[in-house]
């Protein structure tokens, strides 16, 4: 078996020669994230730019672009006034949902050259005050009173000034002034900078400008120090891919995945650069459709997990019927056999007759959606596409390289892979022995080196040389194939493997991909222990699909009765191991028993991580009751 042989593969879109010329901008005059806003005010003749609306029921109300610019100039002159220090070396955090302010702090510390550092509004105080400390923040931008008494529980010494962007309590402005820390209003750091009259200091391409730490599943969060260079370059890359589909001015997107995330910064840097309008959802992800119907966006970046939602929403309508079924079943054949001629379109007799529902939950308008942070079934996609009738996309990549490092080609509609590099990145595949992955195969993990990598983890040297190579190659941990066509397909994660007994490596993430296309299956967690033979798993059903089948056999009760029902479980069981039988699991990937548990992962509950993957160690720490009584009821 011939090994080591590096083949580093560059997009068609690159300069071609022996060291790739890595794409770095698209446009002379736009170097920087300070230069892409100024692009979108001059591009968009002064149109709107930033929306929101207060809730259910309520209207998008407008920032213009001049408006947008004139107060994120005033925030960053003012933080100067209240004594920050102009310049990359000056960190300040920002501690709230996605809203208009949020990108005026953003583009107000660009102004003065500063670096801006989320905080994940789900990580809890801890991780929060972790940040602080570390990265030594002594101002950080808070969104209302819940926010700011998580930061007062235990704040870091360093920690001297609050800015509340909503009203505020009696109760937290004392917590606050018995530690020793300022609280201001975001309009009177406004009013301070317009007052000040304090010249800008824009920022080089090479200068930071965030520390986005990464949630991770262990340990504390690790910061990813980015330049401009290094997401002016990602998006300039994504920009050329998405070619006649990028966005232009007339586009509307709607903001609702984490801002903390590079995703969708990157997807809103794409919007500004073109001078389009970016409207925020209202703040609870439970009237994400209201927000849609609402705005009506014409892009919006996605994750699986809503993806998977909508796919199984619609399945579990027709479920009852035979006709209904007939019709969606020739529906999808037809429009599938247009995608596969290159027609997209919405105004076909089945969008009108089966996917208008589906097409106005999302606003009726969209034209491009956005998938990334986790694999997307290659059903659930070509699902979508014949559904909303829009270009749908699919990248792969990192915080550590921006956001994507390769996208899929619109007119590629086989689903299952992540398309091609982009032009401001190399690929290539390195060996992953333990786990039989060899480059010479066209298989290994999956390596990252361009115009888009980080900088290094923040004061961390020694986790930046394990994922950064002294040639500067990214080392993601993903596994990853090269398909004929040139695109890649990722196939396993080179951490989260185990073995069992009998010496096999299980790779839980593989297996957990494959049971989660189950109709009857929400979410899905594979565990097994070194000391023992099989792996088992913890399910939770998918509501509507489980209750559906219930009554079509009599069978009574809520979720948490039909989980505990021997009929339902078997159910399930049959489903997943039939479909890891036709994914070619081994006998020993398949899961021998199952535990069903009626209630979600989610952020919340501390199980996913604020990009919806699976926080494994808490998994398995909360299932280990679970997890031990299947196993000792297995022979």
């Amino acid at each position: 078996m011939r090994q080591g042989s590096e083949l580093i593969r560059v997009s068609k879109l690159s300069k071609e020669s022996r060291e790739p010329k890595f794409m770095k901008y698209l446009y002379e005059d736009t170097k920087t994230l300070y230069d892409v806003f100024r692009r979108g005010v001059r591009e968009s003749n002064n149109g709107p730019c930033l929306g929101h609306r207060e809730g259910p029921g309520k209207q998008y109300q407008w920032l213009h672009y001049n408006e947008a610019l004139l107060r994120a100039k005033n925030f960053g002159a003012g933080l100067v006034a209240m004594g920050l220090s102009p310049g990359p070396d000056t960190f300040v955090g920002i501690y709230s949902q996605n809203c208009p302010e949020w990108i005026l702090t953003e583009q107000g510390l660009y102004c003065q050259s500063m670096v801006i550092v989320p905080l994940y509004d789900t990580l809890g105080p801890e991780a929060c005050n972790f940040i602080i400390g570390q990265a030594s923040i002594t101002t950080v931008v808070c969104q209302d009173d819940r926010k700011m008494i998580q930061i007062l529980q235990s704040p870091p010494k360093c920690l001297k000034i609050l800015i509340a962007i909503k009203d505020i309590s009696a109760e937290t402005s004392n917590r606050a002034k018995k530690l020793g820390i300022t609280i201001k209003y975001f309009e009177e750091v406004e009013t301070m900078g317009a007052a000040s009259q304090l010249p800008e200091l824009p920022p080089k391409p090479d200068d930071l400008c965030t520390i986005c730490y990464t949630s991770g599943t262990t340990g504390n969060p690790k910061g990813v120090m980015l330049s401009h260079e290094n997401i002016v370059a990602d998006v300039s890359a994504t920009l050329l891919q998405l070619a006649e589909h990028k966005p232009h001015k007339s586009d509307v997107l709607l903001s609702f995945l984490p801002l903390a995330h590079m995703l969708e910064r990157c997807c809103e840097v794409a919007v500004y650069i073109a001078g389009g309008a970016v409207g925020f959802y209202s703040g609870d992800i439970r009237n994400l459709v209201d927000d849609y119907k609402a705005l009506r966006p014409t892009i919006t970046p996605s994750v699986p997990r809503l993806l998977n939602r909508v796919y199984d929403k619609v399945n579990s309508a027709v479920n009852g019927s035979a006709v209904k079924k007939l019709m969606l079943k020739m529906a999808l054949a037809s429009k599938k056999s247009e995608l596969e001629r290159g027609v997209v379109r919405r105004n076909s007799i089945w969008d009108k007759l089966v996917f208008k529902k589906v097409q106005e939950g999302m606003g009726g308008r969209l034209r491009l959606l956005v998938v990334g942070s986790a694999p997307l079934a290659g059903n659930v996609l070509t699902f979508m596409r014949a559904a909303l009738g829009c270009v749908i996309v699919e990248g792969y990549g990192q915080t550590e390289c921006g956001a994507p490092s390769t996208l899929t080609i619109q007119g590629d509609y086989r689903p299952d892979h992540v398309g091609p590099p982009i032009a401001c990145n190399a690929i290539k595949l390195i060996d992953a022995p333990d786990m039989d992955y060899f480059a010479s195969q066209g298989q290994g993990e999956v390596c990252i080196k361009g115009s888009n990598v980080f900088k290094g983890y923040f004061k961390d040297p020694v986790k930046t040389r394990e994922t950064l190579d002294n040639t500067g190659w990214l080392h993601t941990g993903d596994i990853g194939q090269w398909l004929p066509n040139g695109t890649l397909k990722i196939i396993d994660r080179k951490k989260h493997i185990f073995k069992l007994s009998q010496g096999e490596y299980i790779a839980p993430e593989k297996i957990e991909n494959i049971y989660v296309r189950s109709q009857y299956v929400a979410q899905v967690f594979v565990h097994g222990y070194s000391l023992k033979s099989s792996v088992v798993a913890v399910v939770v059903p998918e509501v509507e699909a489980v209750k559906v089948w219930a009554r079509e056999q009599d069978i009574p009760g809520t979720l948490s009765v039909l989980c505990a029902n021997p009929h339902v479980k078997q159910l399930i069981m049959d489903d997943i191991t039939n479909l890891g039988k036709a994914a070619g699991l081994k006998s020993f990937e398949q899961v021998k028993d199952i535990y069903l548990h009626p209630d979600l992962f989610s952020v919340q509950n501390n199980l996913l991580t604020p990009t919806l993957k699976s926080k494994r160690p808490q998994l398995k720490k909360y299932f280990t009751p679970q997890i031990d009584d299947l196993y000792v009821k297995l022979p």
